[in-house]
Formats: structure tokens, sequence, C-alpha cells
């Protein structure tokens, strides 16, 4: 307390506001394989959409029932964690390789010689005549550019003063009003003013490579008529401009594309930009599914009428995400858009990483890894351009786009305005990681030794609040155990297990579970646990045919329904709460002798029943454990992780508080109203809260330890309804 040692008036605030903390009994964690999608990492996922766009559509091709498990719960809850198992060593990226090329372009003079070199003024400007010309040209993919011819000309005289307003341009395309007074569609073809070579403009067209080209006839009046020599083509990647030779009144310069292999016969790709799925994954593979529509990514180059491009990632045919770039400095750099510095996690892409690469003769670039680039690839490093495009781009794929300046003008094996060839490439090459049965295993059970987790014990954080875990669809018995021991020790969430597909009969099931099966060799004894049979069908709609479904989704999803329509104490079973609206059928028809032999005499297997007039229902509520107890029942299992839960938050702040009967008050003042209020709720019929001198020795408390003492009387389900009828005679008093 503080001292005060002069008048005045002195006001402190104290908070003894404290109130037991509100829990999601609801939130569960799912453990199992995809096709794309995060790795080794509990994602939250709160809708059926986000998992598909998250790690992709269900297939039977893919390890488990997963997936179909989330899509299932997550109709009765939005609080999920999905993890995604994967056997490394089998994993691979998705990818494709992005060619790159030259862009077709032809200087322009205006005194049938370059501007500022013959006949021009100091500085920049020229004196000369006007020249007319006519512009057309094809894309790659034949595609033409303008109906009839564009037209266009050069004024007689190019002053200072423009041409000092395109210098201060550079770095960008100047359209022909600028350069020549003329107007021009920006989007098909643009106008280039560089002072390095020679300071001539370019007619430059927006798109790159090979089949590209460009036609280009100058005429010295506006007739066009008689032709004058103003035109000299500027040759492709692996080429230079030959000064040497004349200028031509017409001119037809092509492209150029970047080899992708080093000889006849070879497929890798010997350089360019290498796009790869973020995560490893077939669902990133382009391809079709057997309704006809498109599953997978693409890469799609467009141009634009600059240097710039725009590339979108399309995702199931459709595009999703677009990303304007260049190799410049315009705030649109490739490696600030698709960057695999920290592995992809600068990147802007949620769906790829990308990097400038060279390729290896003898390995294919399917799977290769970006983060390392293993044997297949050597990552290129380069500077970004900060003036003109088509600039010193230093490095790029062995010196191959670097391009030409006033000092290597006449350096061989140079070229210019590099933009990637317009065009969608597939990607390929994804794979999902799953192995023989022992890998998979390891995959889900993961390593709780590493940082961060993997597999399964990625679910063991307390920051998740994860109350309820399944792996659905795996019924390895080393998997099964695994969640069991994790959910026990973490004593954070009960895990649901199931006996295989075709296990065979009540009796083979009721062997599983007591572990006298081919399947299982060991028993479960564990109230963390429970379990449910027989397997149930249901119609699939990523499918599209009726497909057997793990029984444990099915009890997952009525555990969270419970909590949606009452409380985590409640059965999640019987007509009110355990009724299944989408199974059609069971795997096997239970009889009453055989629910009653799988509910009692020390069995512990919840059964699935179809009434034949009411459908088909939950009708058990039975933990794994083997031992009478209260324990031995779901809703009190439930109960008992909320209230351990509800404790530990509401409780943390009084850790370091003087241990004395102000702070024992303090903690009985918060857990009374919050039992208090489950009793209203009637999860509880009793409850007492000891905290005290009783609880509270000096031992224990010159340990530093403060105890605290909880009695509760569990509210126990009606399981067994008895209805004794008692017939008397005609004379007995019923009053």
């Amino acid at each position: 307390m503080p001292s005060y040692v002069s008048p005045g008036v002195y006001v402190l605030e104290k908070d003894l506001s404290q109130y037991a903390a509100s829990i999601n009994s609801s939130v569960v964690g799912l453990v199992g394989f995809a096709s794309k999608g995060p790795v080794n990492k509990a994602t939250l996922i709160t809708s059926p959409a986000q998992l598909v766009r998250t790690f992709g559509k269900p297939s039977e091709d893919i390890q488990g029932q997963g997936l179909e498990g989330a899509v299932e719960i997550l109709e009765t809850t939005t609080s999920m964690y999905f993890v995604r198992a994967v056997h490394s060593a089998s994993a691979t990226d998705a990818s494709a390789c992005v060619s790159f090329g030259t862009c077709p372009a032809i200087a322009v003079s205006g005194s049938n010689a370059h501007f500022g070199e013959d006949g021009g003024v100091a500085g920049y400007g020229c004196s000369g005549p006007s020249i007319y010309f006519k512009v057309n040209g094809y894309d790659n993919a034949g595609n033409k550019l303008f109906t009839s011819d564009k037209e266009y000309a050069i004024t007689s005289s190019l002053t200072d003063g423009v041409a000092t307003s395109v210098k201060e341009s550079e770095g960008e395309l100047i359209a022909f009003k600028k350069v020549f007074g003329g107007e021009l569609d920006s989007g098909k073809i643009g106008a280039f003013f560089e002072e390095s070579y020679k300071r001539s403009p370019f007619l430059v067209a927006p798109f790159a490579g090979s089949g590209a080209y460009l036609e280009v006839t100058s005429y010295s009046n506006a007739a066009y008529t008689t032709g004058v020599s103003a035109l000299k083509p500027v040759s492709g990647l692996y080429g230079q401009p030959d000064l040497t030779d004349q200028w031509c009144s017409s001119v037809k310069c092509y492209g150029s594309t970047y080899a992708n292999a080093d000889s006849a016969g070879e497929s890798e790709p010997q350089a360019g930009y290498l796009v790869q799925s973020l995560y490893p994954g077939a669902g990133y593979n382009l391809g079709t599914r057997t309704d006809g529509t498109t599953s997978g990514n693409s890469v799609e180059i467009s141009q634009f009428g600059n240097q710039n491009w725009l590339t979108t990632i399309n995702e199931d045919g459709v595009a999703d995400e677009s990303f304007k770039m260049a190799l410049v400095n315009s705030g649109s750099y490739v490696t600030d858009v698709l960057n695999t510095t920290d592995l992809g996690t600068n990147n802007k892409s949620d769906l790829v990483i990308g990097n400038f690469v060279s390729g290896n003769t003898s390995n294919s670039i399917t799977g290769a890894k970006l983060s390392v680039f293993a044997d297949q690839f050597t990552s290129v490093g380069f500077t970004s351009v900060s003036g003109t495009w088509g600039g010193a781009v230093e490095n790029i794929i062995g010196g191959g786009l670097r391009t030409i300046n006033a000092a290597d003008a006449t350096t061989a094996g140079l070229g210019r305005f590099n933009k990637p060839i317009q065009g969608t490439t597939s990607l390929a090459g994804g794979t999902n990681g799953t192995g023989t049965a022992a890998e998979n295993a390891t995959a889900l059970i993961g390593d709780a030794t590493v940082d961060p987790k993997t597999g399964m014990q990625a679910l063991d954080d307390d920051v998740l609040n994860v109350s309820l875990a399944c792996v659905p669809g795996i019924t390895t018995q080393s998997v099964q155990n695994a969640l069991i021991t994790l959910a026990e020790t973490s004593q954070n969430f009960l895990s649901v297990v199931s006996a295989p597909y075709g296990v065979g009969t009540v009796q083979d099931a009721i062997a599983w579970s007591n572990g006298q099966s081919a399947y299982r060799t060991a028993a479960i004894n564990n109230s963390y646990s429970c379990s449910f049979w027989p397997w149930v069908k249901v119609y699939s709609q990523f499918d599209s045919k009726d497909v057997w479904y793990d029984p444990a989704i099915f009890a997952l999803r009525q555990m969270t329904y419970t909590d949606n329509v009452a409380d985590p104490w409640f059965a999640p079973a019987g007509f009110v709460r355990g009724r299944l609206t989408k199974p059609t059928e069971l795997e096997v028809k239970l009889t009453q002798g055989d629910r009653d032999t799988m509910y009692s005499g020390g069995n512990a297997l919840n059964p699935i029943q179809n009434w034949p007039q009411q459908g088909i229902m939950i009708w058990g509520q039975r933990t794994l454990k083997r031992t009478p107890s209260a324990l031995d029942r779901i809703n009190v299992r439930r109960l008992m992780i909320y209230l351990r839960k509800l404790i530990m938050q509401s409780t943390r702040e009084f850790v370091f508080e003087p241990n004395d009967p102000f702070t024992w008050e303090r903690i009985t003042g918060v857990l009374n109203p919050a039992l208090n209020d489950i009793k209203n709720r009637r999860g509880i019929t009793q409850y007492k809260v000891v905290c005290d001198e009783t609880t509270n020795t000096p031992l224990r408390i010159d340990r530093n330890e403060l105890w605290t003492k909880v009695y509760i009387k569990p509210t126990k389900t009606a399981e067994m309804l008895v209805f004794e009828i008692n017939l008397t005679s005609q004379g007995a008093s019923l009053s």
C-alpha cells in the first residue's frame, strides 16, 4: 500500500469482480490426410467452404475419411482444427515452369539514323523529316493485334523539352502521344525511350516469345507512297542489335524464347520462372474430374502494353488470385509477390511460391522443392532494376535475361525487353504424402519432441481448446492408442475410435473392443475414449455415390449438436439428441440381444440402431472405462473436461497471490456461481467448494501450495426406463 504523508483525497482502484470464464465445449480436432493445404499444423476451420478451399475436396483416393468427417461435423459446429498429416518422404509439391522470352522491338529513327546521332542538336533534340508508318503484328497464339494496320506519325522535330520529359519517364512504356505526337492503344503496343541505346525510341510489343512479331513500314509522307529507311529490328534474347545494319523502310521483327532444353530429346526446362504449390499435394495438379469439371491449379500469364504482366493463379479453372508483376522496381517486382525467401511466408499468394531457376539436365522439375531446389535446380539470384524496362537486370537465368546497355551494346548473348510468355501452364507432379500403412500411422501419430509438433500431437495445445477429437476412417491400432493416450495425458478432450469397416458380426465388433481380434490385440479401458458401431451408409456429394462412413464421424456430429441444443453434460444419444438424419443404412442390423451384449457384461460398445419407424439413431453413451464409475458415461466425462477447463481459466490470476483467507474467499467466490450455473442447467445435482484452513494446512502453505476441493454430484441419465404396472382388485383404494 502507498504511504500518504500530506493531506488530500486519494482514489485507489481494485478489481475484485472476477467471474468464471465461458468455455466452448464444441471445438473438434480432426487428424487426417488431404490433397492440399498446410501440413502438420492445427488449422482453424469454421465452415465447409473454407475446409474445401484450404484442404481440397474429399475423395476416396485420399487415405482415411478426415475430410469427409470434417464436412459432416462442420454442419453442427463452427470451431474445428484440422491437422493434415504428411509422410514427408513421399510428399511432393506441384509445379509449373513459365517460359521467358523477349518482346519484338523495332528502333525508330527520325532522320534515317538514330535520334541525336546524325544531325541532332545538343542534348536529346533531333531535327529531321516527318516520318509516317503503319504497325501490326501477331501474338504467340496467332492473334492479330489490329484488324487494320494502325497509322502513326513522328513530328518533324523532337525538341529538347520533349526528349527530357521522355527521359524522366524511364522505366515506363511511353505512349505514342508523348514521343510521336499520335495516339496508341497502349494495351496492344507501346513505345519506349532509352538513353543507353543511341537515344533511339523503340516500338515494343507487349508480349514475348519466338512466335510473336511486329511488322512496321515507314513512309516519308502522309500519302504513304514513298518509304523512308527509319526502322531497325532489335534482336531477341540471344542476339543483339547489329549496329552496322542499314536502316530499313519495312521491318518484321520476331521475339524470342529462352531455350527449354540443352539439346534435342531433353524435356527439362533449362531455365524459367518456376511456380510451385505452397504445400505438397495432388490437389494442386490440374486435371479433370469424373463429372467433367476442372480441378487443380494453373498459372496464366497475361500481358499489358508496358513492362508489366499479370500472373493469375487459377483454382479449379477459375481465376483465384491475380498479381501485377514486372522485372523492375515498380512495387510489383516478381520476388515481392511470389517469394521463396522464408519458405513462402513472405509471398502474397495463398496457393503458390515462385522463383527464377536454371535447370539440371539430368532431372525433371516435377516436384522440385523451391525451398532447397535439391539437386534439380539452382536458384538464380538477381538484382531488381531501378531504371528502364529491360535495363541492367543482372544474372537472371545465367545471364540469359541480361539486357543491353551502353557499355555492352556490342556484347553477344544479350537481350532486352524481357517478359514471361503469355499463356496458361498447368501445375503437375504434386503428391499427397501417403505411403505404406506403417508410414501413414507414423505421420498421423506425429512427433511431440519437435517444434512445432506434428501429426495429432499438434492438438496438444491448451490455446486450441479442443474438446473432442478423432482420426476418421483410420482404424490402425497404434494410431487409435496414440490418440487415446494423448486425450488422457492432456485431459483436454474426449477421443472417439471405431472398429474397422467389415469387422464382421456383433461378436467380432465386441472382440475388437476387448482386444481379442486380428485388428486389435489390446483392450481399450479408458474414460477419455468411446466407440460406436456399426458403420453407416451416407450419400457422398463429392463422390456422387453412397459411401460407408466411420460411425465416429456422426458420434462427434451429435455431440456438437447436443452442445447447440442443450449442454455437453447431456447424453448425445436417443430420440432427442441422437437421431441421425443423413445415414440411410447400417452395416449390420442390431437386435435387442445385440444391444444388450454390446452395452453390458463389461462391454462398452455404443450401438447405432435403425428403428423401423423412427429412423437411425445412436443408442448408447458409454465411455470405454470398464470399471463401474460415473466416468463410464460420456455426459459425465464431457462435464469433467468442461469443468477442468473452466477452473483452470478462471483461477490462473490467483497464482502468486497471498495464500491467506482473503484469496481463499475470492476463489470460492468465483467457483460457487459457476457451479450453481451448471446445477441450474442440469449438469450437477449438488456441489460444494472447500477452500479454507482445512484444505490449506500449514505444511501446504509452507510449500507454497493452495488447495481447493470441489465436490459435485453429476446428473445421471435415465437410460433404462422401467414402468411397474400393478393390478389391483376393484375394492382396492388407490388414493
